[in-house]
């Protein structure tokens, strides 16, 4: 049988040997551009070039054009404002800091282009995520691994795929490393070969802050407030509650007599707490809008490693599951700023074991 690939072509050099290393192994393959949003949906001029912009989809084209694939743009501009932009501005507005690139790919990546394959009679999505993705008979489940190159892995960002999405999903590129693929697409000429990762952040604009984007968006001021300290003392003003995340000290704008870093964000009394970086420090976190992949429920308290943000080192730590949408995980040592709105991801080995939304 000739299996068929909807790949999913961002116009950078990962998804282009994606396309490639599917190709080689004998699958009809078709490029797929998702346009995600116009310039003025992020507060740029229409000429200017970003993310999403006609060069991505030139390129895109170029590589599929090389490889004989046909090649498609779909826009997704509204899903993507709903499910990621909207999101991202209303977990700031409620004093939480999210991770917009989780958001992506749940909804957009695998979902709306999940359908799309499907419409399209594809057996397979595939990206050029750097994960694996292996059947354990012994589970029954498909499970979800960190990439071979631990630089790369963004398993992290990949937690909430679900059984279906990773029967029906590929990552050519789990083990491989960026100088091996970036060889890779030099050797077939393509034009993406060194073309620059794309930032974290795509519809954040050079030179803008994520609090001068929601201003932008939502045409709102956020008013001036309190800093206090963790005993209620006010401490001086800050300058509206989006400019600041929990773990924050640089930017503060106060002289105080010790260093002082952003604890929590009230947003109820419009106040920014302060505190000593030893009170940053806790072991424990509850997650909630969770999602397990290498079983389905967790039954007893299970020793894992979980990491509470994307860059940060995995630490032992205990999960319970008290319902369907809860985890508890109580860390072996305090960890620092754990901070609501991001994904804690549990870890068992390689495997990603699940995670969910720090609340």
């Amino acid at each position: 049988m000739n299996h068929k690939a909807l790949i999913a072509m961002s116009g950078g050099v990962d998804s282009s040997v994606a396309a490639l290393l599917m190709q080689e192994q004998g699958y009809t393959c078709t490029g797929v551009t998702m346009k995600l949003f116009n310039n003025e949906d992020i507060g740029l001029p229409v000429m200017d070039s970003k993310c999403c912009s006609l060069n991505d989809i030139q390129d895109a084209k170029s590589v599929c054009a090389k490889m004989g694939m046909e090649h498609f743009t779909f826009n997704y501009g509204d899903r993507f404002r709903a499910e990621v932009i909207d999101r991202f501005i209303n977990a700031y507005m409620h004093g939480m800091t999210p991770n917009p690139c989780i958001d992506c790919n749940r909804y957009l990546k695998f979902g709306e282009l999940f359908h799309k394959a499907k419409e399209l009679g594809c057996d397979y999505v595939v990206t050029g995520h750097y994960a694996r993705i292996r059947y354990d008979e012994a589970k029954g489940r498909y499970v979800l691994l960190k990439a071979v190159n631990p630089d790369k892995d963004q398993s992290y960002v990949l937690y909430s795929m679900t059984q279906e999405q990773l029967a029906h999903v590929q990552f050519p590129l789990g083990n491989l490393s960026k100088p091996e693929v970036r060889a890779i697409a030099e050797k077939h000429g393509f034009v993406t070969a060194h073309k620059h990762d794309s930032q974290d952040i795509c519809f954040i604009q050079n030179g803008m802050s994520y609090a001068d984007f929601i201003e932008l968006r939502t045409g709102h001021k956020f008013p001036p407030g309190n800093f206090v300290d963790t005993k209620g003392n006010v401490l001086g003003r800050h300058k509206g509650i989006i400019h600041y995340t929990i773990g924050q000290r640089k930017g503060l704008g106060l002289a105080l007599p010790e260093p002082m870093y952003v604890q929590h964000i009230d947003t109820q009394k419009n106040e920014v707490v302060l505190s000593t970086n030893a009170e940053l420090f806790t072991t424990t976190l509850t997650a909630t809008d969770i999602n397990l992949i290498d079983c389905e429920r967790i039954t007893e308290p299970r020793r894992i490693k979980a990491r509470i943000r994307y860059h940060h080192a995995e630490q032992w730590a205990t999960v319970t599951q008290p319902d369907d949408n809860t985890l508890q995980i109580v860390f072996d040592e305090p960890q620092r700023a754990i901070t609501k709105g991001q994904a804690v991801v549990m870890y068992d080995g390689d495997v990603v074991v699940g995670g969910g939304r720090i609340i």
